[in-house]
């Protein structure tokens, strides 16, 4: 419980430093949605005063699914003046180490589904008529970093495609041609599971197709630093939000 108020507390302030001023009070709402058969619900953020068309972040789930830290993340990266958006891959929210494995491992052995599912959460979200379809930017956590190679893959109309501690692996060669707008990776030096190696793989793919990137590393942090365990993650996620928040900031002109 400690380490999660620490966590909680390091994110507030990481994402009060890249909003700057603090503005209004955000309002937050579950947004109802379809997959075919499948049931799902996403969770919005945004700021109810502002006019107008604005840009979007279209935000994709670690390996947890739907919960309270999900939703906290939303509600802060919506603090930057933008449509906040989770889209919710899985429909259900794992209860256990098994059913994350199970939720996760339907998904990357079925990459057209993962696909397919990815669009139904970005086609619910540039409808909303606050968006502005032309400059969105996915962010992905863990499994939502992998998402986010999946999605792009696909030609998506993204301005930006942001991986934090992505859990990359397993996709198609060439995945990268089809790629439209900025692709950008924040990534752990030690992390094991996801290392450098494999980061580089990606790299690799995005030079290939000459896609525009960025590449971060942090020294002395592992895997899921979002959810920072030492004063080094807690560096590396202020700065991962720092970073993506400044590009976003220069790419949507606000």
């Amino acid at each position: 419980m400690i380490m999660l108020r620490l966590s909680a507390a390091a994110l507030a302030a990481a994402f009060a430093f890249a909003a700057g001023p603090a503005g209004a009070e955000t309002k937050k709402e579950w947004v109802e949605y379809t997959h075919g058969d499948m049931k799902l619900k996403a969770y919005m953020a945004y700021d109810d005063k502002v006019t107008g068309k604005r840009p979007a972040i279209f935000m994709i789930h670690d390996r947890e699914g739907m919960t309270e830290h999900t939703q906290h993340l939303v509600e802060n990266w919506s603090k930057l003046g933008y449509v906040a958006f989770a889209a919710d891959i899985f429909g259900v929210v794992p209860k256990n180490l098994d059913e994350i494995v199970a939720q996760t491992t339907i998904f990357r052995k079925d990459r057209a589904l993962l696909q397919a599912r990815t669009k139904a959460g970005f086609d619910t979200l540039v409808k909303n008529p606050m968006v502005d379809a032309t400059k969105i930017a996915l962010i992905g956590y863990c499994f939502g970093g992998a998402v986010g190679v999946e999605y792009c893959s696909t030609g998506a109309p993204l301005a930006l495609n942001v991986s934090i501690h992505g859990s990359f692996g397993g996709h198609t060669a060439g995945w990268a041609k089809n790629v439209k707008g900025m692709y950008m990776i924040l990534h752990g030096a030690e992390d094991q599971g996801y290392p450098l190696t494999t980061v580089n793989g990606v790299v690799d793919e995005l030079r290939g197709a000459k896609v525009p990137f960025q590449l971060e590393v942090y020294s002395g942090t592992g895997h899921g630093f979002s959810r920072p365990k030492n004063k080094d993650e807690e560096r590396a996620n202020a700065e991962s939000i720092n970073t993506a928040g400044r590009t976003m900031k220069q790419l949507f002109g606000t």
